[in-house]
């Protein structure tokens, strides 16, 4: 398994689920940073970052997150972080940065908190939890 693996997913023209995996550490935290410019110069304004089968997160790789933050904010746009609870989210916590981001256990549960998103996803017919279940994202 390569150290880090980003999927992106686009959703409407502004949205987009980016599923993190691996280690974001000092070698692999430049690949996120510039997966995120990439999205935001494409059009992405509201990001969901699924980081739940992320492995390693170092200090570097809190700063590529902090950075996509900005980044998003400067657009009028926001980064929800998808987490379990397990030591990213302790991470998170002892950091102070649990109150920085907006955090999900699920992506599912990161749409149906917010009606923008919700109307995005459902757009097409699906609902919420058969989009999560055809992108892989439960």
């Amino acid at each position: 398994m390569p150290p880090l693996r980003l999927e992106s997913i686009l959703v409407g023209g502004d949205r987009a689920v980016l599923r993190v995996a691996g280690e974001v550490d000092v070698s692999t935290a430049g690949h996120l940073r510039e997966r995120v410019i990439q999205l935001v110069d494409d059009g992405t304004v509201h990001l969901l970052a699924d980081l739940r089968p992320v492995t390693f997160l170092d200090s570097t790789g809190l700063g590529a997150l902090v950075g996509s933050l900005k980044r998003l904010r400067v657009r009028d746009g926001s980064l929800t972080l998808v987490i379990g609870a397990d030591r990213i989210l302790r991470l998170l916590r002892v950091t102070g940065l649990d109150r920085v981001f907006v955090l999900r256990p699920s992506v599912q549960e990161a749409v149906t908190a917010d009606q923008h998103w919700q109307a995005a996803v459902t757009g097409a017919g699906d609902t919420v939890e058969d989009w999560c279940r055809r992108h892989e994202l439960t």
